[in-house]
């Protein structure tokens, strides 16, 4: 439940009676709430091994995504960041596009996931061959969608970029009627918190060479592939701990007994420093991408501007002579509650619907 599962449950309460149609669906990885929805998968959910293996079948998703039958539909959303975006609507339906990002295995973070010394065998040679004709096909589908929307003006401008096609920025949402400060807060903890995925992107390893022989206490929320944690582990610094995968309850409480959370890589949006403001707690985030859009320096975090472990250092290092208002930490945090966010999605959904030159 990451920030696009967390986008997915704000459409589904939006749309309540509405079907929702998926790649592949591991059986207990989302809340209740859509655990108990209608959930259609594709041929995908057969593959060997897919609930952990489902990266390696990334160039099967184009026809995957293409396969889903949407007949009968008036109006169809997409929630995308891979090929959701792709889907075929019938004659005479809207479709409108949640973009998370674009693909960004093939854009711009091509290098991270597959550059030199992440893909061995074969591989090498065939990747980039695949990621060719993956970027084509993703901006040949972006003219099926009638409207987009997404989650930053960072994000806008890659869409404008490699599609060519304005979009509606709509912060995603967060619950902060959940995510709150504990009873008689104490003040700042004692150790800073990474809430992510662990893959490259995220730039883990960036923070763990940042607080080797610091002796800070740093924790760690995530999983990723296993081959990424297996080196994240191997150069796991003495100060540093992988909580792996926790409940909400558990994230809440993390969040409640930091210092700050740390956001090091080029994010898309970054729900994870807001739900820590929502919790009373700063964020110090790197100063490119969708991060520092929801960061206020000095009054809701720090901001850091190489991509380097003594930038890093530096920035955290800042935080002893500061001091944050938890009044201020909140109210930040309440301008992406999930009332403004559905909001604004009616509204994007009403207008785009009226403009559609289809209907």
């Amino acid at each position: 439940m990451r920030g696009g599962e967390k986008v997915l449950l704000a459409l589904a309460r939006l749309f309540p009676d509405a079907p929702i149609f998926t790649l592949l669906h591991v059986k207990g990885s989302l809340c209740p709430e859509l655990e108990a929805r209608e959930l259609h998968t594709t041929f995908v959910q057969r593959l060997p091994g897919v609930a952990t293996r489902y990266r390696e079948y990334l160039p099967l998703f184009p026809a995957a995504a293409a396969s889903i039958d949407l007949s009968g539909f008036d109006l169809v959303i997409s929630s995308s960041h891979c090929v959701a975006k792709g889907v075929r609507v019938p004659p005479g339906a809207v479709h409108l596009c949640y973009c998370h990002t674009p693909m960004r295995y093939v854009w711009d973070r091509y290098h991270d996931y597959f550059g030199p010394g992440r893909v061995g065998g074969p591989a090498r040679f065939v990747l980039p061959l695949v990621a060719q004709s993956l970027r084509a096909w993703d901006v040949a589908t972006a003219r099926g969608v009638h409207a987009f929307a997404t989650n930053s003006r960072h994000v806008a401008g890659r869409i404008q970029r490699y599609y060519g096609r304005p979009a509606v920025v709509i912060p995603p949402p967060v619950d902060v009627d959940f995510f709150t400060p504990g009873p008689g807060d104490p003040g700042p903890g004692t150790y800073d918190l990474v809430v992510s995925a662990l893959v490259p992107y995220k730039r883990v390893q960036l923070v763990l060479d940042a607080y080797r022989d610091t002796g800070w206490p740093l924790k760690i929320v995530g999983t990723g592939p296993p081959g990424e944690e297996t080196r994240l582990r191997a150069r796991l610094p003495a100060e540093a701990s992988l909580l792996g995968r926790v409940d909400d309850e558990t994230l809440r409480e993390l969040y409640r007994g930091c210092r700050a959370v740390l956001m090091a890589g080029v994010e898309d949006f970054g729900i994870v420093p807001l739900e820590a403001m929502a919790c009373g707690r700063p964020a110090v985030v790197f100063a490119e991408g969708g991060g520092p859009e929801s960061v206020v320096p000095g009054e809701s975090g720090v901001l850091f501007h190489e991509p380097t472990a003594p930038a890093l250092r530096a920035a955290v290092d800042s935080l002893q002579a500061m001091r944050f208002n938890i009044a201020a930490l909140r109210a930040r945090a309440e301008t992406h509650r999930r009332e403004v966010f559905e909001a604004r999605v009616r509204d994007f959904v009403e207008q785009a619907s009226a403009d559609s030159p289809i209907r």
